[in-house]
């Protein structure tokens, strides 16, 4: 356990009304007592005081703020709080910390306050990467997947999933106990059913990790077609401001244009790309490129064709290499209108690939000049991206970080280990060890059991000051 005092601002350093300065260990009060000086004895805990704040080094005024005291364990840390509210800005927040450093505190690396609050049992480490989501969240859906972690609802789910692995461990135990009973207690059928019962449940979960990753980066959406088709104006609709240059002439988007967006509250990074065709010059050849880039990294593609104009071979044959759902969008409708037959925008039977049933997630036409099927286009793209968080019953946990989901999926598999173990003819105490490696990913997950090494790797994602 750490024995120093810490100190830092508890929000990035900028032009603003207030600054909150955090101190928390041991020494917290200590350090405020000198900052503080002639200050009539210790603030009374969760008691809010007006205190001047002064220069060790020359007794000088540096502020005049309000002082909160937390004490031990009833804070943010478990340990010993001081909150000092000043005035913000550049200058005075940071000599409030440079006395508190004067005065015996340490400056806090990047996270190190929530790593002690996990540390000292206020929170396991689930919660706590959860506090930085929802710091970081720019989307409606992500702000709500970490308050719903923040509240335990993915800790109690993992933490259920591990009481029913030792509830498999202890049918196991019962079945091994009478080897010589021709009828054991608890039949080995019964107890491979518990176990996929449980790899059922960790599999449920898991669906949820694709689609809860992309929540925290965004889902890449490439705008693709021929040139003069209405990419950008459509780009432009959809991110609410003009960013890309729309002219009557073919060939205006020479580079691949990029706008993080909400739309129904889910997080898409729009990307309007150069239109695909062969090259004018050096340039638009590079632009092309860029665009056949992000189309292979593309969550969705957008791609669009005039009203009325029928996709030619080489677009056919393109979309049928495209690995990402692909939008027919049919655009400029308010000059061409609207095709009579939908499903014949297009010429036929293009397809992603022979594997897919449908050639295309969805078909739609629209006009960004009279905004018809703009809303049924932002309807579209949050059920089709994220399918699994849309239909999920509420409170359903959302798995939004990579390690939680190679965490359930190491225990996913010393499960099914645990079944082929069985099933090819090992002793029950064999097999056994992978239920109880399956528990000890569980518990990584929730950082009942951890290392160093993964509370870094954690924590240094955070800002400092929490």
């Amino acid at each position: 356990m750490d024995v120093d005092t810490i100190v830092a601002q508890a929000a990035p350093p900028g032009l603003g009304g207030l600054a909150v300065i955090r101190l928390s260990g041991p020494g917290a009060l200590g350090v405020l007592r000198a900052v503080t000086p002639g200050a009539e004895g210790p603030p009374e805990a969760r008691r809010v005081v007006f205190r001047s704040i002064v220069d060790p080094a020359d007794g000088s005024v540096i502020d005049r703020a309000l002082v909160t005291y937390f004490t031990a364990p009833a804070s943010y840390t478990g340990e010993d709080v001081v909150e000092i509210s000043c005035h913000g800005g550049w200058i005075t927040p940071r000599l409030v910390v440079d006395a508190c450093v004067r005065c015996g505190a340490r400056e806090a690396e990047a996270g190190e306050f929530t790593r002690r609050a996990h540390l000292r049992g206020k929170m396991d480490l689930v919660q706590a990467e959860a506090v930085a989501d929802l710091i970081e969240a720019r989307s409606g859906a992500l702000r709500s997947a970490a308050v719903h972690q923040l509240e335990r609802g993915l800790s109690e789910r993992v933490s259920g999933l591990r009481d029913r692995l030792l509830r498999v461990e202890a049918l196991l135990a019962h079945h091994v106990d009478f080897p010589e009973e021709d009828d054991a207690p608890v039949p080995m059928e019964k107890v491979l059913e518990e176990a996929d019962e449980l790899a059922e449940r960790m599999a449920a979960m898991l669906r949820t990790a694709p689609e809860g990753e992309l929540l925290r980066e965004g889902a890449l959406t490439v705008f693709a077609g021929r040139p003069n088709v209405g990419k950008s104006s459509l780009f432009n609709a959809l991110v609410g401001e003009e960013r890309a240059i729309v002219t009557e002439e073919a060939g205006t988007t020479r580079d691949a244009l990029e706008a993080a967006v909400q739309i129904g509250g889910f997080p898409f990074r729009l990307v309007d790309t150069a239109g695909m065709r062969t090259p004018a010059g050096r340039v638009e050849e590079l632009g092309i490129e860029f665009a056949r880039r992000y189309l292979e990294r593309a969550d969705l593609i957008l791609y669009c064709v005039e009203a009325g104009v029928a996709l030619d071979d080489d677009e056919v044959q393109f979309l049928e290499t495209c690995e990402a759902p692909v939008v027919l969008v049919a655009t400029k409708v308010d000059r061409a209108g609207r095709p009579e037959d939908e499903s014949a925008v297009g010429s036929g039977q293009p397809g992603r690939s022979a594997e897919k049933s449908s050639p295309f997630a969805g078909r739609l036409s629209l006009s960004v000049e009279t905004g018809e099927g703009l809303a049924e286009l932002r309807d579209m793209l949050p059920a089709l991206v994220y399918s699994a968080v849309v239909t999920a019953e509420p409170g359903t946990p959302v798995v939004t970080r990579r390690r939680h989901a190679l965490a359930l999926e190491s225990a996913a598999a010393e499960v099914a280990g645990f079944r082929k173990g069985i099933e090819d003819g090992l002793p029950a105490e064999v097999a056994a060890t992978h239920l109880r490696s399956a528990e000890m990913a569980l518990e990584e997950l929730l950082g009942v059991v951890t290392t160093d090494d993964v509370l870094d790797v954690v924590f240094r994602e955070f800002c400092i000051g929490k």
